[in-house]
């Protein structure tokens, strides 16, 4: 059976008032509705670089994970924060040295005149896994104040006598040339370049000595997600003139070379050049000749005590950040080592993301790590991953 229809006089406002409703919601979802399109129309996409870059993460998620004090790169297991770190002399001159071994997984790389115009680097690692590292070279005194907020074993052969007499003042977790954590490679064309340490042989060091782990005072950085939104790839060709897009698209450009040119004033064979890679965001490194600063990058595993040439393959160093320090610096007194200022101020260039960030260092003491400053006063935080510190004289030069 139907139901009739009521038609009594008091029912038809009700009716009335409901249609009015369906119809007022209904404009009201179209609204909406036009919003989020609009919304999603205009809201900026970074697919464009999904292929090279991983999702920006929630803040949650975030904030559940462990950082690197040395990277700034997230770690797999949060004890690994302060496993034990390595302050490893390694030379870089042309009698034997290179190609170095292993020197891609050090975090930070300082890199400054040794001795006769003549770079050396003083490569921090935590959790290394390479199977051969080095070669090992000298210790020097600015080399040393750069490696102690890093609280790492300071590894080298010897060294100029202040360095020798401040790590046995100091009280320094130190390993000196010592063959049962290091080797001798057989390679006679490196000639006295061919000290060599292991992974293996860090750990078991660290071991024997009860050295502990590591509280590194890094550098300030950027989590991973906060760098990748700083990136500014539209502003890169203004800022470093590296870039220019051949199909004005974005992600379809040329690099220019060189893009930086760090020159430390003295023999050419030791300025360097880094050119901005925009689909690895990173720099990668050469020498003034033009030829690619390669290293052996070995494998994790123990292979004993082996030549790098022999197990290791050759790739190209390319750091995250190149930040350089305008440092003042003068021959030393036996009038053939170097004596570089590292405690005190001076002009810096950070190059991180395809920008350029001019301003100063600062370095307070021993133990303390060095700042960057921007222009304005700001502290400049670093992006994460590998960072190369060149150290360079006031009668050098920075060009980009």
């Amino acid at each position: 059976m139907k139901a009739k229809k009521d038609k009594s006089p008091h029912k038809k406002p009700v009716e009335n008032s409901k249609k009015k409703l369906f119809v007022i919601f209904g404009i009201l979802g179209f609204v909406a509705g036009i919003g989020c399109l609009i919304g999603a129309l205009l809201m900026p996409t970074t697919s464009g670089f999904n292929a090279v870059f991983p999702e920006i993460p929630s803040k949650k998620s975030s904030e559940e994970v462990t950082y690197s004090d040395l990277t700034g790169l997230p770690l797999t297991d949060s004890s690994l924060k302060t496993a034990p770190a390595y302050c490893i002399q390694t030379p870089n001159g042309m009698d034997g040295a290179r190609p170095q071994a292993g020197i891609n997984q050090a975090g930070v790389v300082f890199e400054a005149i040794a001795e006769a115009g003549i770079t050396r680097f003083a490569a921090i690692y935590q959790n290394p896994t390479s199977a051969i590292i080095g070669p090992i070279r000298s210790l020097r005194i600015y080399y040393l104040k750069w490696d102690t907020p890093f609280d790492c074993t300071i590894v080298h052969a010897g060294g100029a006598p202040d360095a020798i007499q401040a790590v046995s003042r100091g009280g320094y977790k130190d390993l000196t040339e010592n063959y049962t954590y290091m080797y001798r490679g057989t390679n006679g064309a490196r000639r006295w370049n061919n000290l060599f340490t292991t992974s293996a042989y860090l750990a078991q060091m660290n071991a024997d000595r009860n050295y502990g782990g590591s509280n590194i005072k890094g550098f300030s950085r950027m989590t991973p997600s906060d760098s990748l939104i700083s990136r500014v790839d539209d502003l890169a060709e203004e800022k470093l003139n590296i870039v220019k897009p051949s199909t004005g698209k974005t992600g379809n450009l040329v690099v220019k070379t060189p893009a930086i040119a760090v020159n430390f004033g003295g023999l050419a064979n030791f300025n360097v050049r880094y050119n901005y890679d925009l689909a690895s965001n990173t720099y990668l490194r050469s020498y003034a000749s033009g030829a690619a600063h390669e290293i052996y990058e070995c494998p994790s595993e123990d292979l004993g005590e082996k030549n790098p040439e022999n197990v290791c393959e050759l790739k190209q160093l390319a750091p995250a950040v190149v930040a350089v320090m305008i440092v003042s610096e003068k021959r030393a007194s036996d009038n053939y080592h170097e004596d570089i200022t590292a405690i005190g101020s001076g002009d810096a260039y950070i190059f991180q993301n395809g920008t350029e960030i001019s301003g100063t260092w600062k370095k307070e003491s021993d133990s303390e790590q060095i700042k960057f400053y921007d222009k304005n006063g700001t502290e400049i935080v670093l992006a994460p991953g590998q960072t190369f510190v060149e150290a360079v004289p006031q009668y050098g030069s920075v060009e980009y």
